[in-house]
């Protein structure tokens, strides 16, 4: 993968991650959602572990996303109105971001780190099922403990009470 076009897949991933965290819409953030995970697949594409950005757009980019959004049409969330921040609290906040994001631009500008070689089978279906079942098997299966749960609780707040 070339540097033009791992820095436009990086802009274009930040830019979706950015309507994630700030839009008021919880539908258009599942949307940029998508996106970030989409443009994310794209540069696991790119390192050559085409598995790897395959699940990455099965399971995040189409199941998760999937989920997030029948959560949002089950709780059917209405606009609410502003609330009220101190404007120092404000202040505190975006200073501390902006600090932050000099803090990881500096790393990364100053940075020198070589791409090390890959080692036999990268990205593949065996490697990965074989980390993926004997390492990970303990996160992998918290994990889809966790999401039945989320959705067990979207349909107990999403559910009509009798009248």
């Amino acid at each position: 993968m070339s540097a033009l076009v791992f820095l436009a897949l990086a802009a274009v991933t930040i830019g979706a991650a950015l309507v994630v965290v700030l839009h008021r819409n919880p539908v258009y953030s599942a949307l940029g959602l998508v996106t970030t995970l989409g443009s994310i697949a794209m540069l696991f594409l790119g390192l050559d572990a085409h598995i790897v950005g395959f699940l990455q757009i099965i399971v995040y980019a189409g199941a998760i996303v999937v989920l997030f959004l029948f959560v949002i049409m089950l709780l059917n969330l209405q606009d609410e109105p502003e609330s009220f921040s101190p404007p120092l609290l404000a202040v505190l906040g975006m200073g501390g971001g902006v600090w932050l994001a000099a803090i990881v631009g500096h790393r990364v500008w100053t940075a020198h780190v070589a791409m090390p070689p890959l080692s036999e089978g990268f990205g593949g279906a065996v490697p990965l099922a074989e980390r993926l079942f004997t390492a990970y098997l303990l996160p992998f299966e918290l994990t889809s403990i966790l999401l039945l749960v989320a959705i067990v609780g979207a349909v107990v707040i999403g559910k009509k009470s009798p009248a």
